[in-house]
């Protein structure tokens, strides 16, 4: 626990048009380099509208160590983490060696790409 980062944010838009227009980038997606960051935007955003439409109550974090392991979005429900790490590419991850260590029981991993995306937002 001593090893995770605990007063940093992360900030997500619900209009990435917003994003864009702040960043100055209006570029398609073949030819920008912040296509995962986008993705991740997305997924956060689309996620949060299935929980309100759907009662799903839960606490959202995200998870960050000083040696710069992290997962993108965890959600504690019933007493249990889900843990989701959000890829542009469709590639296996495994979960950070310190996030099993420091919670290795009643937690659940799934990676989130753009072929599993649809069940992820409860289509």
């Amino acid at each position: 626990m001593r090893s995770e980062v605990t007063k940093k944010a992360k900030y997500y838009f619900y209009d990435t048009g917003v994003r864009n227009a702040i960043i100055n980038n209006f570029n398609v997606l073949d030819i920008r380099n912040d296509v995962g960051q986008l993705w991740e935007n997305f997924v956060i955003v689309e996620r949060l509208k299935l929980r309100a439409y759907t009662n799903l109550y839960a606490n959202q974090f995200f998870w960050r160590t000083w040696k710069q392991q992290e997962i993108d979005l965890i959600e504690e429900r019933g007493g249990k983490l889900f843990a989701f790490e959000i890829k542009w590419n469709d590639q296996p991850v495994t979960p950070p060696s310190q996030w099993l260590e420091a919670y290795p029981t009643d937690t659940e991993w799934q990676v989130i790409c753009p072929s599993n995306a649809l069940s992820f937002f409860g289509v």
